[in-house]
C-alpha cells in the first residue's frame, strides 16, 4: 500500500459516519479508527451500589449462580467498580478448562489479575488497581463487554 493510497483512506473515513475501517490487502493490513478513546484515561469510579430496577421493557441477561453473586445491599460499604478499559470479548480464565482468576469473596492485592478481554484476537489481562475483596462478578464468561462497563464490584480493604 502507498502512502497516497492510505490518504485517500484516511480522507474518506473522516468523511464518512464511520469511526473504523480495516482492509487487508496482499497480506499487508491497516486499520484506520477515529473517535476512539484512549486506553490510559480509564479512570476507577467509587459509588455506593445499590439494586437499580431496569428500564420498562430492558431485557436483561440471566446470570449463572455459580459466577454471578447476588446484589449488595443498599445499606452496605462503598464498593469499588472495576470497569473495562475496552471492548472487548470477558474471560475468567486464560484457557477453557483452567480456574477462573477469581471468583466471589476472593480476596485480591492490587496487580492481581481479574479476568481476561480478547479484543481483535489479542488478550489483554485485566488487573486489580486495589487490595480487597471481590463482592461480586458483574458479566457472565464468554458475554461481550463495553468500554467503560462494570465488571466487578470490590469492597476495599
Amino acid at each position: 500500500m502507498d502512502l497516497e493510497y492510505v490518504t485517500k483512506l484516511i480522507d474518506l473515513l473522516a468523511k464518512s459516519k464511520i469511526d473504523e475501517l480495516e482492509i487487508e490487502e496482499d497480506g499487508k493490513k491497516i486499520r484506520i479508527a477515529k473517535n476512539l478513546q484512549p486506553f490510559a484515561a480509564v479512570q476507577p469510579t467509587v459509588f455506593n451500589v445499590a439494586p437499580a430496577a431496569s428500564p420498562a421493557g430492558a431485557v436483561l441477561p440471566q446470570a449463572s449462580a455459580a459466577v454471578v453473586a447476588p446484589a449488595a445491599p443498599a445499606s452496605g460499604p462503598k464498593l469499588h467498580e472495576v470497569r473495562s478499559p475496552i471492548v472487548g470479548t470477558f474471560y475468567h480464565a486464560s484457557a477453557p478448562d483452567a480456574a477462573a482468576f477469581v471468583q466471589v469473596g476472593s480476596v485480591v492485592q492490587k496487580g492481581t489479575i481479574l479476568c481476561i478481554i480478547e479484543a481483535m484476537k489479542l488478550m489483554n489481562e485485566i488487573e486489580s488497581d486495589l487490595a480487597g475483596k471481590i463482592v461480586q462478578i458483574m458479566i457472565e464468561n464468554g458475554q461481550p463487554v463495553e468500554y467503560d462497563q462494570v465488571l466487578f464490584l470490590v469492597e476495599p480493604a
